[in-house]
């Protein structure tokens, strides 16, 4: 595999590439359960177009780029979450409560 996709070998590009492959597992399973479930006659209006590849395909193609993006954006957002140690308030309105606390147990 790493011959073929050398671009694989960097933990970056696969944990993109893996939540790609999961953002597109969920839009196929949506636009399947839309299509099962036939809400507002959704399936009925697809299959009764000329083309309704054209209209599924671009269906899919929307929701593989919503999903596939929410999922790989999580995915980044996330990773410094688990090498961060909570060393206390880095800031912001933490400070002033921290002191606040401070200032009333000195009392």
């Amino acid at each position: 595999m790493t011959r073929r996709f050398p671009f694989l070998r960097t933990k970056l590009a696969r944990l993109l590439a893996i939540n790609l492959a999961i953002g597109v597992s969920l839009a196929v399973l949506l636009v399947g359960g839309l299509m099962l479930l036939n809400p507002g006659h959704l399936r009925e209006l697809i299959l009764a177009d000329r083309s309704p590849g054209v209209a599924l395909g671009l269906l899919l193609f929307g929701f593989i780029v919503t999903l596939g993006s929410t999922a790989m954006g999580t995915a980044i957002m996330a990773m410094g979450m688990h090498e961060r140690k909570d060393d206390g308030p880095r800031g912001g309105l933490r400070v002033v409560a921290q002191e606040a606390v401070q200032r009333a147990a000195r009392r």
